[in-house]
């Protein structure tokens, strides 16, 4: 154990000292150059020394990783947030009527308007339809088998910055997404 730790010691005295001999030896050199004394010429020193090109070049850097990257994947990022957010308000509006059925089915109008009127005014419900049996026919008086779904859809539109070519189609930017699913029936 001992041993260790004086191997250790020693170890650290090494580094120390090489620590200090590299300090030396870069206050020796000037730029890359031995340093001549005050009276010395440092011109050719800066000529050979080409750290000032990174601090030119930058800009040019800067602005070619901004508009290839970075705004094409703040496009790409704002798409998907708007679409998780229309997604997920087509199914917070879907859960909120699943347990909630209307008390007849053949008549919803009042019913279907109070629940349009608790959906999230960002994205609006449009086409929303109860549906009677396995037929996916539209309820009515004449229909009213069981059992019964809801369907309807909301539209999604984005404004890409750079990449309108590849988000949009045709010109539009504007996306349909439909959502549907069963009244529930309780737990038994």
């Amino acid at each position: 154990m001992r041993a260790c730790l004086l191997a250790i010691d020693m170890l650290l005295v090494m580094i120390c000292i090489g620590l200090t001999v590299a300090r030396r030896c870069q206050r020796a050199l000037f730029f890359g150059r031995p340093y001549r004394g005050r009276l010395g010429s440092h011109r050719a020193s800066f000529i050979a020394n080409q750290r000032g090109a990174v601090a030119f070049e930058m800009p040019f850097v800067w602005l070619f990783m901004t508009m290839s990257l970075l705004l094409p994947l703040a496009d790409v990022a704002i798409a998907g947030f708007q679409f998780i957010s229309a997604w997920e308000a087509l199914r917070a509006f879907g859960q909120s009527i699943q347990y909630d059925p209307p008390p007849d089915i053949t008549n919803a109008s009042g019913w279907t308007s109070s629940k349009l009127a608790k959906a999230d005014s960002r994205f609006p419900i449009q086409q929303f339809t109860l549906v009677c049996g396995d037929t996916n026919v539209v309820c009515s008086p004449s229909n009213s088998a069981s059992p019964t779904y809801y369907s309807y859809t909301t539209t999604v539109t984005l404004s890409p910055m750079v990449l309108r070519p590849v988000l949009c189609n045709a010109g539009s930017c504007s996306f349909t997404l439909p959502y549907s699913g069963r009244f529930g029936v309780g737990y038994y």
